[in-house]
């Protein structure tokens, strides 16, 4: 059986399956057994690229290659370790009266119903189905961000919607002229929006036509991406949402996101040939952290503080990527990597810590290696971590932007630097007396199970000492694939 297939099955499978029995005591056994069938198959998938190279199947509508294969990897891992995590967290807001067996059943389907919509966006061929498939993981995430039914969550919903619904007409309008352009150089039809069609003719594209389609597809897409101006959706989200959906939309959709931008950014390079659109990469994504940094100073919602760093980070990465070359697209696809892991890893002790203390608040908010050692150390290590602190990986991807920053770019790296600098006090500066400080709230009968916290943050830890030479390949031929 086609692996591929059973990738993008299982989900849509288990959303059907959670729709029906989400609200049962053992939904969240299901939700996380289909994600774990999620994993096998997308592990499966990974050995057949690395053994056979890049795959074309079903007619050309899906396409695999060393760039999204980790990238499916990657995300069906984490979204099996957030349904983990999922599992006692949702029983808990049940018992506190937030969800409601219907909302449960919402909660579960629409979980497995993301995670497919985020793999079929990785994995096909035709642009025109990834614009459908982000459309897609846009509708099901506001269902999960207003999943509470609370005023503030219905607000934050409302928000993301609108605010992503204008980033998707845009990027839609950029494939609209990207089609256009195709079909001037290569016919129209099915193939004209066909990603490897147009990567083997990217040179005969109009690079007028191409110059306008990419800055629509970088600010539609960049929208979900996070980068400013129009970022503005990114932190009611996190904040209002349930922690598990925080988790998977920073360390997920953010990348799938960031994807998108990066094959299209493909195609304008080949076209245009003046280092255009990595010029205007570099522009969003530093301004992207520089404001996100100083935004940190002013959060006093410990999950809003958090998507703040998801914003900075995001925009690291699309300076990164537009510096190009190969070791800032390595170091990218590194810092992907590495705060998918960490940032989700994160959630997961914040949410813990948020749901003992019955508050976001950070000021109510104390003594976490009291009340629970493991939520606690999983906190401090985790922002160390985020923070940039080695041997974290995240310290081993930023280290090597900069230094190609130096060179590249020199001066852009004081920026770089101030901002890095504001967001370490901002965030260490909080996340210390939430950790060490006093409480009088009493220990946690038992520890909170947070496997899936110290897993992610040893393989962040992992990743910035030795990586290993398979994944050493995949980000070198990815690195390549994607140019600059």
């Amino acid at each position: 059986m086609d692996p591929l297939l059973l990738v993008l099955a299982f989900p849509l499978l288990g959303g059907v399956l959670l729709a029906l029995w989400g609200d049962r005591e053992r939904a969240g056994d299901l939700n996380a057994a289909m994600s774990l069938l999620t994993l096998a198959a997308s592990v499966w998938l990974t050995a057949i690229v690395v053994r056979d190279g890049p795959l074309t199947v079903w007619g050309e509508w899906f396409f695999v290659d060393p760039l999204n294969v980790f990238l499916v990897t990657l995300t069906a891992f984490v979204g099996f370790t957030t349904s983990l995590f999922s599992r006692p967290y949702m029983r808990i807001e049940r018992d506190h009266g937030k969800m409601t067996p219907g909302r449960m059943r919402l909660f579960h389907s629409m979980y497995q119903l993301f995670n497919g919509m985020m793999l079929v966006a990785l994995t096909t061929n035709n642009l025109g189905i990834l614009w459908v498939a982000m459309e897609a993981a846009t509708l099901t995430t506001v269902l999960l961000v207003s999943v509470y039914r609370t005023p503030a969550s219905l607000e934050a919903a409302w928000k993301y919607f609108i605010l992503c619904g204008v980033g998707i007409a845009q990027a839609l309008f950029g494939t609209i002229l990207l089609y256009l352009a195709a079909e001037r150089a290569i016919g129209g039809g099915d193939g004209a929006l066909l990603w490897t069609h147009l990567a083997q003719s990217k040179h005969l594209l109009d690079p007028e036509i191409l110059s306008l389609a990419f800055v629509f597809l970088l600010l539609g897409y960049g929208t979900k991406v996070g980068l400013v101006p129009v970022h503005n959706w990114l932190p009611d989200a996190h904040a209002e949402g349930p922690t598990p959906i925080s988790a998977v939309l920073s360390g997920l959709l953010l990348n799938v996101a960031l994807y998108a931008v990066l094959r299209c950014k493909v195609l304008a390079d080949g076209a245009l040939a003046n280092g255009l659109p990595g010029r205007m990469m570099i522009g969003f994504g530093l301004v992207t952290v520089v404001v996100a940094a100083f935004f940190l100073l002013r959060q006093r919602d410990v999950k809003r503080m958090f998507a703040y760093s998801s914003i900075e980070h995001m925009g690291l990465m699309t300076f990164a990527f537009g510096l190009g070359g190969p070791i800032a697209n390595f170091a990218g696809l590194l810092h992907m990597t590495v705060h998918a892991l960490v940032k989700s890893a994160i959630f997961f002790a914040v949410g813990h810590a948020a749901q003992k203390a019955g508050s976001q608040a950070m000021e109510d908010i104390r003594g976490l290696l009291k009340v629970s050692p493991t939520v606690g150390w999983g906190l401090m290590l985790g922002s160390l971590a985020i923070l940039g602190m080695p041997p974290f990986g995240v310290f081993a991807s930023e280290f090597l932007i900069l230094t190609t920053a130096m060179r590249e770019a020199p001066w852009a790296t004081p920026f770089l630097l101030v901002a890095l600098g504001v967001a370490f006090a901002a965030i260490f500066g909080r996340v210390q007396p939430m950790v060490f400080g006093e409480t009088s709230l009493r220990p946690l009968a038992h520890p909170p199970a947070l496997l899936p916290v110290f897993v992610h943050l040893g393989l962040a830890l992992m990743l910035g000492l030795y990586i290993p030479p398979y994944l050493d390949g995949w980000y070198r031929q990815a690195a390549l694939m994607i140019g600059g």
